[in-house]
């Protein structure tokens, strides 16, 4: 990240150098202005050593506004890049993002982690001037006073070797609290995202019980990090307060002596004043970078996840549009240009058969084909841009509404998409219509506007071949007729598979493969398929397979002790 920002660290230590630097000439001009204008009653010389100062304190005040500035930019560049990278690795990774990584943890980055490696380039400049700063120091010291130089020289090092020790268990608490607090990030994601499910069930308290338990554990911990760091603390006063009155004391029994001027003396008070100011930077750095570390790890942790499916080294050429989509797994074929849908006696079995048709799955292979490449075979911008899936876990983003439906970034057709999902009465309740703001996750809609919305929002993509799953399973019956009768004409002439059971649904599609122990045994029309197979018919119209126990079967597999599995 240091590479990344080079150069706006590079301004900002060159100013936070002059910047302090000029602090720490100041107490040598002030003893000079006593020694040469005060003792000597020269007026011109104190005149002089005053213009010095006032030039001093013109440049102090310059440099110290430019580092503020770059200090708050590589802050910022520091905290927003994270954000950038951890984003572009959440789309590297797609569907496997949540199979690999906890919500709370990445949460848990973007609120605490950015302000901890933001908070370690913002001290650089600081640290840097420190640095120059003390060395500036020691060597008008020993230019004047060899004793007090050396004090000065091997007196700072040594208290930084005394707070060494508070260093490392700061870290150890420290990366204990930052995991429970991504436990506690993703324990509350769980919360608000079925919040209204655990009120129909009741488990409201339940969860809010084990969020308390949990955010106890968490304070605990942050009140072990805080002991540490209220010592730390203190010591960056104390140690440096001792040090102070150890140099001023060394100094006043040089003065008496005679061994340096008075002048000397206001100087060095003023140097072992000054030098607490590097040695708390110091200090500041040492902490702020066991932090930071804290947070890197975490991050990096991240980005070193792999997707599912890596880029081929050498991908193959895209097969020309009109393609074939084939799974050799089940025998799924489709035809291109034509609506299918996809029924299934083991409602999971159909829906990572559709992660697979868009390379979403958790293991992927070389099962399904477009045309004759393998999906494995292509870069995944091109699976991307052919193939969309939309499954039942899909989500609204927050902002404007137009802007969150219209993924092409202006060239789709959003109100084309609105009226195939059926979604007047939404846009009529929005005072602002298109202009209206999402709520993260779209919580302020219903299960059933939602699914509309992403279902206008994946239309409104317009891909080469769009799977969609159980796309109007949260909707009423009138609704979803409207739907299934609009979405055949919306997607004429472009490859569209649907997921599905309903009957509504089913009657407008131009085929329908039926899989039975995850192989397609039968393809038709719906009409054709419900004359010619009876397990097709028990599964979408919910009646009783003739192949399972009914009646005095049922009772007697019952008496037996053997399950049966009885339709609704």
């Amino acid at each position: 990240m240091a590479r990344g920002q080079w150069q706006t660290l590079v301004g900002g230590m060159c100013f936070g150098i002059v910047w302090m630097s000029c602090q720490a000439v100041m107490p040598a001009v002030i003893g000079r202005a006593i020694d040469k204008g005060v003792a000597a009653k020269d007026g011109s010389a104190l005149l002089t050593y005053a213009g010095v100062m006032l030039a001093i304190g013109i440049v102090q005040a310059f440099t110290g506004i430019m580092r503020h500035r770059f200090a708050v930019t590589n802050w910022l560049t520091a905290a927003y890049r994270t954000v950038q990278l951890v984003g572009r690795q959440a789309v590297h990774l797609g569907g496997a993002l949540p199979r690999k990584v906890s919500t709370g943890e990445v949460v848990a980055i973007g609120t605490n982690d950015i302000s901890n490696l933001g908070q370690v380039m913002d001290v650089t400049a600081r640290f840097s001037g420190a640095i120059v700063s003390f060395l500036l120091v020691a060597v008008i010291l020993l230019s004047t006073s060899v004793p007090l130089g050396l004090l000065v020289l091997l007196g700072v090092p040594f208290l930084m070797l005394l707070i060494g020790p508070l260093l490392r268990p700061l870290d150890r608490r420290s990366a204990h609290q930052r995991h429970l607090m991504g436990e506690l990030s993703n324990t509350a994601s769980d919360i608000v995202g079925g919040l209204r499910v655990l009120r129909g069930i009741g488990g409201e308290q339940v969860f809010h019980d084990r969020y308390v338990r949990e955010s106890q554990t968490t304070r605990q911990a942050g009140v072990q990090v805080a002991r540490l760091q209220s010592v730390l603390d203190a010591l960056q006063v104390f140690l440096p307060g001792v040090f102070v009155v150890i140099v001023v004391w060394l100094g006043a029994r040089y003065a008496v002596q005679g061994r340096i001027t008075p002048g000397d003396l206001v100087a060095f008070y003023g140097y072992s004043a000054f030098l607490m100011i590097p040695l708390r930077t110091a200090t500041e750095y040492a902490n702020k970078v066991i932090r930071a570390r804290v947070s890197a790890r975490r991050v990096c942790r991240v980005l070193a996840l792999a997707p599912d499916h890596t880029e081929p080294v050498s991908p193959s050429p895209p097969p020309a549009p009109g393609a074939v989509l084939t799974d050799s797994r089940t025998g799924l074929r489709v035809r291109p240009g034509l609506m299918t849908a996809v029924v299934s006696d083991q409602p999971d079995e159909a829906a990572e058969l559709a992660d697979r048709l868009g390379l979403c799955a958790a293991e992927v292979d070389d099962d399904v084909t477009l045309g004759d490449v393998p999906l494995t075979a292509l870069s995944r911008d091109d699976v991307r841009s052919r193939i969309v899936v939309s499954d039942t876990g899909s989500t609204l983003f927050s902002g404007r509404l137009g802007t969150v439906l219209d993924t092409t970034g202006g060239t789709g057709d959003v109100r084309r998409a609105l009226e195939t999902a059926s979604t007047e009465d939404i846009l009529e309740a929005l005072p602002d219509g298109l202009d209206s703001v999402v709520a993260e996750r779209g919580r302020t809609f219903s299960g059933g506007q939602r699914q509309r919305l992403v279902l206008a929002r994946a239309l409104a993509g317009d891909p080469e071949i769009l799977v969609l799953v159980e796309p109007t399973s949260a909707v009423d019956a009138h609704t979803e007729a409207r739907i299934a009768s609009r979405l055949r004409g919306h997607r004429a002439g472009r490859t569209t598979v649907v997921v599905s059971s309903s009957p509504l649904v089913l009657d407008a599609v131009d085929e329908v493969a039926f899989l039975r122990d995850g192989r397609v045994v039968a393809t038709g029309t719906h009409a054709s398929l419900l004359e010619s197979r009876p397990d097709y018919r028990a599964v979408v119209t919910r009646e009783s397979s003739p192949e399972e126990p009914t009646g005095e079967a049922a009772g007697e597999a019952a008496d037996r002790g053997e399950p049966a599995e009885v339709g609704s």
